[in-house]
Formats: C-alpha cells, sequence, structure tokens
C-alpha cells in the first residue's frame, strides 16, 4: 500500500492550513469585482484620421494577410500581416474607449471597495503559512 492521501492536509498554495480564508477571501473578491464591474459604464467613439473614420483602413493590413494564408497557408508575411491587423484592430477599439464610473452612493463605493480589497487580502493571507498554537 501506498502512503499517498494519508499525509497532512495540504491548504491553498502547499501550505497548512488556510483554506477557509481562502473560499472566503475568493467570495468577498468576486462579490466586490462584480459589483465594481456593474457599476463602469463603458462607451467608444469612432476610430478619425485626419477628419476621416479610419476603422475601414485599420482591416487593410488584416485583409490582405488573410489573403496571403489563403494564397499560401505558410506564408510568413501573411501570418505577421494577420496578426498585425488583429493588434491594431484590438489597440484601437482600447485606444477609444472611454470608461466611466456610474454614479453611486458613498456607502455602496466603499463596500464594493471593502469586498474587493478584503477579499484580495484574505486570499492573500490564505497563502500564507499558519502556525499551530502553542496550546497544542
Amino acid at each position: 500500500m501506498s502512503d499517498r492521501g494519508r499525509g497532512e492536509f495540504k491548504g491553498p498554495g502547499g501550505t497548512s492550513g488556510g483554506l477557509g480564508e481562502f473560499l472566503v477571501g475568493f467570495v468577498m473578491a468576486v462579490a466586490g469585482f462584480w459589483l465594481l464591474t456593474n457599476q463602469v459604464h463603458v462607451t467608444t467613439g469612432g476610430w478619425r484620421l485626419w477628419g476621416y473614420n479610419a476603422f475601414g483602413l485599420s482591416l487593410i493590413p488584416f485583409i490582405v494577410g488573410v489573403g496571403a494564408m489563403f494564397f499560401n497557408g505558410r506564408s510568413v508575411i501573411g501570418w505577421l500581416l494577420t496578426l498585425a491587423g488583429l493588434v491594431i484592430v484590438l489597440a484601437g477599439i482600447l485606444v477609444n474607449m472611454s470608461i466611466y464610473f456610474r454614479p453611486t452612493s458613498l456607502f455602496n463605493t466603499l463596500l464594493i471597495l471593502v469586498l474587493l480589497a478584503g477579499g484580495i487580502g484574505l486570499l492573500v493571507r490564505s497563502l500564507a503559512e499558519h502556525h499551530k498554537s502553542q496550546r497544542e
């Protein structure tokens, strides 16, 4: 018979104890993150280059790269243009985003921040080594 599964219980991060702290911290952090993202409003504007809509222009490297890949699937230029086109599109989306925090009460804001920061703190604390008390 092997001794697998008969050793001391290892908690989060392979340390002793901290499982309860980990679970409570995880629930708090998830709740705080959800409440925070629920209060955020994200909008985007048009892509402008010298007064003209530039979204179509940003797709040119992607379209040329996809065409080159269909012509020759091993084309390094095709793969590079396709990846560069995707990066340009994703960067353009991120650059043109406007993120606003919706108006809310101070109590709700503090509740969100306490849940998020407290949950992350408990998660990190649960990963530290827990020493048994002197009475044991």
